[in-house]
């Protein structure tokens, strides 16, 4: 089966990890710091903080802006679930913004809109988490611009696009954004196995997110409420989690960054080759904004089902049938049983929801092949032109 993504591992990812096996340090030694400081290079952000996946750099995210009970926060329903449940671990509220119909990111006409309602309700949102869904940028300018209108924080989910861009920076600078966010799951563009990294350029939030990622403690005397007795102490001042990254994770983090620029390139060749091949087919290639490089994290099609005599689970099964195991990003966040239960309903978001029964991801990863790719094509060629 060609899987719709996969981590590519090489011999120097697997010496790195084996180094600090061998170390004295597995969890909290100088590795992580060490790929804090690359990540925040190749960002041109001022700090980066590792963390156990990239849930709970959002978690963090919204801990260190101080989003509680009776706070608004606002995202894409057109994401994984994490996007959403962020909010809700918070205690705040959360609601959602339609998206655009060609780029499948937050649509910034329609939170114009929403912003235009909730000011007149007293509704307004204390942040935003904008999506950069498949690895493309959501249009970050217009939403900054927003936001110093309407007074909302921007966390960046960047969880697709590490070593995707904006304009002249790279995603990750928080050039437009309070706070940005990468996963490095192994499906993603660059792994730790599982982890995260959270990205700002504020001191403040940044003390607080170091803080809050390994339970609240701290040694720095400081910031105790008691003289330090010796070496051993420590104080917990605030509740925090055990959301540390391991030494080991860092390396492999650390080794794979030193890859990203490369497998890039190869995603980028990769959607290329769709884009030329599928574009005289009845369905919708992925729209590039000018102002975004993408990472392509995910190559999404939609498919023309007016104009095509199979159905998308159709053609998902028949082509996973055939070896190439496609997939389907996202189910709307909002139709959700649990979000359902808190009061959305089916059609509150109508343009994720068409998006959703239309669309099927094809496999992009580094290590996929050519021959893989004209399999590929072949077999979704045959399958939409069938009589």
């Amino acid at each position: 089966m060609i899987p719709y993504g996969k981590q590519s591992i090489s011999s120097k990812d697997i010496d790195a990890v084996v180094s600090v096996l061998k170390s004295d340090w597995l969890t909290q030694g100088s590795v992580v710091p060490e790929f804090e400081q690359a990540v925040a290079h190749y960002c041109a952000a001022d700090y980066a903080y590792a963390v156990s996946h990239g849930s709970a750099a959002l978690h963090l995210a919204c801990r260190a802006l101080s989003i509680g009970a009776g706070d608004w926060v606002w995202t894409s329903p057109n994401s994984f679930v994490a996007s959403a449940n962020c909010v809700l671990y918070c205690g705040a509220k959360i609601d959602f913004v339609d998206i655009d119909p060609y780029t499948y990111n937050l649509s910034v006409k329609e939170l114009q809109k929403k912003l235009l309602t909730a000011e007149r309700e007293g509704k307004l949102p204390k942040a935003l988490i904008a999506v950069h869904f498949a690895g493309q940028s959501c249009d970050m300018q217009a939403i900054r611009s927003l936001s110093e209108q309407y007074g909302f924080y921007i966390i960046e989910d960047a969880a697709h696009a590490v070593g995707g861009s904006y304009l002249d920076s790279k995603v990750g600078s928080c050039a437009y954004a309070d706070i940005a966010i990468f996963s490095f799951h192994p499906v993603k563009i660059i792994t730790t196995g599982e982890g995260g990294m959270l990205l700002t350029n504020n001191k403040k939030w940044a003390d607080k997110i170091e803080l809050l990622r390994s339970h609240g403690i701290t040694r720095d005397s400081s910031l105790m409420l008691e003289q330090t007795p010796g070496d051993w102490y420590y104080e917990q001042i605030e509740l925090g989690y055990n959301y540390r990254m391991t030494d080991f994770q860092a390396a492999l983090g650390l080794s794979q960054l030193q890859e990203l620029d490369r497998f890039i390139r190869r995603r980028t060749e990769i959607a290329s080759f769709y884009q030329q091949h599928l574009a005289d087919l009845p369905l919708s290639l992925p729209v590039l904004e000018n102002f975004a490089c993408s990472s392509w994290h995910l190559y999404v099609i939609r498919l023309n089902l007016k104009e095509i005599k199979v159905t998308r689970k159709q053609v998902f099964e028949q082509l996973r049938e055939s070896g190439i195991g496609v997939h389907v990003h996202y189910i709307p966040v909002h139709t959700q049983p649990y979000y359902c239960r808190l009061g959305f309903n089916r059609g509150d978001f109508p343009e994720a929801e068409l998006y959703y029964r239309e669309v099927i991801s094809l496999p992009v990863f580094y290590t996929l092949s050519n021959e893989d790719l004209i399999y590929i094509v072949k077999q979704l060629r045959a399958l939409l032109l069938s009589d």
